[in-house]
C-alpha cells in the first residue's frame, strides 16, 4: 500500500506528525550484527528539528528505542521494530487547515483518494515520517560500511541560485558537518545560511540540490530492466518530500556532449577495470561499475509561507489561507541524512540480492 520499500532487505514506516510517535519495522537484516540504540541515535541527531537556526523550531529529541529484533546488542535476524515519540506537537496551529487545503501541499490530494486526511502538521504527509527511514537507513549504513566497506554520504550543493562545485570523491563527512547548511565549502556555505535566514525574514522558502554519492560500491550490484539500480535510486529520492527531480552522472547536462565526448573509456588498472571520466555515475545498464556512484536530487521550497494566499475549502469554496505554525524555511540540511538512508537501503538491498543471486 506505498509504505513499504525494499525486496530482501525490507521496511515498513509507520506514524503521523501529531500522533504519537513515529516508527518501522525492518525485515530481512541478517543476524549478528552489533546493534544498540547508540549505533542509530547520531544519525537521527542530524534529522530532527531544533537543531539550528535554520531549521523548524519544532523541539523533538528524536530518542529512538529498539523494540524488538535484537538480543545482547545484535540483531536476531527476525524483524526490528524501532520507536521514536512525538513531544513536541502543537496542532492549534493547524486549526484552520482542517477545513483549508494548503496550497502545494498534499492536503487536496490525500482528500481526493481518502476523503479525510490528518490536518495536524500534515499527518502522514510531514517530513516527521522519514524518522523511520533514517533510523533504518543507520542499520543498512553499518552493514554496508563493515561488510562491503561501502561509505555513504550527501551534502548541499546548490540553495536556489547560490552553486558550492564539489568533487563527488573527495569530500568528508566533517566538512559536511562543519556547518549548519550542510555544505562542504565553507565559503559558499555562508553565503547559503544568509540566504535561507532572508528569505525566513520574508515568510518565505528556499529550495535546491542534494549530492548523494556511494563510494567503494563493488562493481555486479544491481539488476537488468525494471530493478536497474538507477530506477531504484531515483524511486527512493523522489519518494522523500519536497523532492521534485533526480538526476545521475552527468544527467541532463548530458545531453549537451557527443557520444565520442560523453563516453567513460576503460582501462586495466593494476589488474581492476576502471573507467577513466565517470559521466555515467558509477551504474551502466542498470548495474554498478565499481567507480563512485554519484546523483543529485531537487528539493523544492518550502510550500509553506507566511503570506495570504489563494485556495479552497473542503466544500471546495474559493478562500484564502496564510501559513502558521512551525516550518523549515529550506529542507536541505535536514534532508542530507535522509538522502544518505534512502541510498544506503537501495544499496544494502542489491547487496543482499546479488549475494543471493550470485556464486562469485
Amino acid at each position: 500500500m506505498g509504505n513499504t520499500f525494499g525486496h530482501l532487505f525490507r521496511i515498513t514506516t509507520w506514524g503521523e506528525s501529531h500522533g504519537g510517535g513515529i516508527g518501522v519495522v525492518i525485515d530481512g537484516c541478517p543476524p549478528n550484527l552489533e546493534l544498540t540504540e547508540a549505533d542509530l541515535q547520531p544519525e537521527l541527531d542530524r534529522r530532527r528539528p531544533g537543531q539550528s537556526s535554520i531549521v523548524t523550531p519544532r523541539k523533538e529529541s528524536d530518542q529512538v528505542q529498539i523494540l524488538s529484533g535484537t538480543f545482547e546488542g545484535r540483531t536476531l535476524g527476525t524483524p526490528i521494530s524501532l520507536v521514536v515519540k512525538n513531544e513536541d506537537q502543537r496542532s492549534e496551529a493547524y486549526t484552520e487547515m482542517a477545513t483549508k487545503f494548503r496550497p502545494s501541499h498534499a492536503d487536496y490530494t490525500y482528500h481526493a483518494k481518502y476523503g479525510l486526511r490528518a490536518w495536524p502538521g500534515g499527518g502522514r504527509t510531514s517530513a516527521r515520517e522519514t524518522i523511520g527511514r533514517v533510523a533504518a537507513g543507520a542499520i543498512a549504513k553499518k552493514l554496508l560500511r563493515e561488510r562491503w566497506g561501502v561509505e555513504v554520504l550527501a551534502c548541499v550543493t546548490q540553495v536556489q541560485a547560490i552553486k558550492a562545485e564539489v568533487d563527488p570523491d573527495t569530500f568528508t563527512l566533517a566538512q559536511v558537518e562543519s556547518n549548519i547548511v550542510r555544505c562542504p565549502n565553507s565559503a559558499v556555505a555562508a553565503e547559503m545560511i544568509q540566504l535561507i535566514e532572508q528569505r525566513r525574514g520574508e515568510g518565505d522558502s528556499v529550495g535546491g540540490i542534494v549530492l548523494g554519492v556511494a563510494r567503494n560500491v563493488p562493481a555486479g550490484w544491481g539488476e537488468p530492466v525494471f530493478d536497474r539500480l538507477e530506477a531504484d535510486l531515483g524511486k527512493a529520492m523522489l519518494s522523500l518530500p519536497a523532492t521534485k527531480a533526480f538526476e545521475i552522472g552527468s544527467g541532463f547536462a548530458g545531453i549537451q556532449l557527443t557520444g565520442r565526448q560523453h563516453n567513460d573509456a576503460i582501462r586495466n588498472v593494476d589488474g581492476k577495470v576502471r573507467t577513466l571520466t565517470n559521466r555515467s555515475g558509477g551504474v551502466q545498464g542498470g548495474i554498478s561499475n565499481g567507480e563512485t556512484i554519484h546523483f543529485r536530487i531537487a528539493f523544492k521550497p518550502v510550500a509553506t509561507v507566511m503570506h495570504e494566499q489563494e485556495t479552497v475549502d473542503v466544500s471546495f469554496a474559493n478562500t484564502t489561507l496564510k501559513g502558521r505554525g512551525r516550518h523549515d524555511p529550506c529542507v536541505l540540511p535536514r534532508a542530507v541524512p535522509m538522502v544518505e538512508a534512502m541510498t544506503a537501503l537501495v544499496l544494502l538491498d542489491h547487496a543482499l540480492r546479488h549475494q543471493a543471486q550470485c556464486a562469485h
